[in-house]
């Protein structure tokens, strides 16, 4: 692709940065859309967020990614904030405004967008969260924002699940998500099968062997498995699922959902399923 003077830049702001994917999500979006613009990644050193966004606004770009470890921290520096960002307390995508840039959360829609894509229909369904740390969090507002029926919390300590579990609770205004122990799981759930949500880090590369339940009993009541790393890209959490019977996906599907919606916001057009697809193959084939 070929740029000039009209060349819009888009960039991912983190510490570090030099892992990402990103680039390659989106500057394949914009060859196969014909958008005139480039995407590229930034690497913002503590302590000069601040600098990063208002200098990303003075040199006219047209938004940016967040990733870590900034994604609650850069909510002081935007000029509004996306509701849903807002009770998820965490942006990962700036979008330029007139006085610069309003914030959005892409990964929550991300993960809707690739259970979609699936086949994965969450409406009036309580849905299972094995963990309770900010992504499950983020993960229990977006069920709660999409017409999940509810959301089981189990963690290590319980005191920490309740937290989530009564915050969500409050934006419901009815009780949504309960909290247990992850030993609590057999009093807990009856002979139904669930949609599980894997949203710790266990498992992640190299540490590929482990899982946050080891009792396969567990895995028998598992219909969807969803695992949001995407290193390795079959974990063992998603191993045991298909070995007794479920479907298991990993977060490949929804760090590319999150690419793609932001992509959107920045360049109001709606990405075809067949360039998603796309995005997705070129994606497995960078990990290879």
């Amino acid at each position: 692709m070929r740029y000039d003077g009209h060349t819009r830049t888009c960039g991912l702001i983190g510490n570090p940065v030099e892992h990402t994917m990103s680039p390659l999500i989106q500057n394949f979006m914009a060859e196969q859309t014909g958008k005139n613009m480039v995407y590229v990644p930034f690497h913002v050193q503590q302590g000069m967020l601040e600098h990063a966004v208002k200098g990303a606004f003075a040199l006219n770009l047209l938004g940016c990614n967040v990733t870590v470890p900034y994604k609650s921290d850069v909510l002081e520096y935007l000029v509004d904030i996306d509701p849903l960002a807002k009770r998820i307390g965490a942006v990962n995508t700036l979008v330029r405004v007139e006085n610069g840039y309003k914030g959005y959360n892409t990964d929550m829609p991300g993960l809707y967008r690739a259970m979609c894509h699936d086949g994965v229909d969450i409406t009036g369904k309580e849905v299972v969260i094995l963990g309770a740390g900010g992504v499950a969090r983020a993960v229990a507002v977006m069920l709660l924002d999409k017409g999940a029926g509810g959301v089981i919390l189990f963690n290590r300590t319980a005191e920490k699940a309740q937290q989530i579990a009564d915050e969500v609770n409050g934006y419901a205004g009815a009780e949504f998500a309960r909290a247990y122990a992850l030993a609590e799981y057999e009093q807990v759930l009856t002979e139904k099968k669930y949609i599980v949500i894997q949203a710790t880090s266990v498992g992640m590369h190299p540490d590929v062997e482990n899982v946050i339940i080891r009792d396969e009993a567990f895995y028998d009541k598992v219909e969807v498995g969803y695992d949001l790393i995407f290193n390795p890209s079959n974990t063992k959490f998603m191993q045991l699922t298909t070995a007794h019977g479920g479907k298991a996906y990993n977060g490949a599907k929804m760090l590319v959902y999150q690419g793609v919606i932001a992509f959107e916001l920045w360049n109001d057009i709606r990405i075809s399923r067949e360039t998603a697809e796309g995005c997705i193959r070129q994606m497995e084939e960078a990990m290879k």
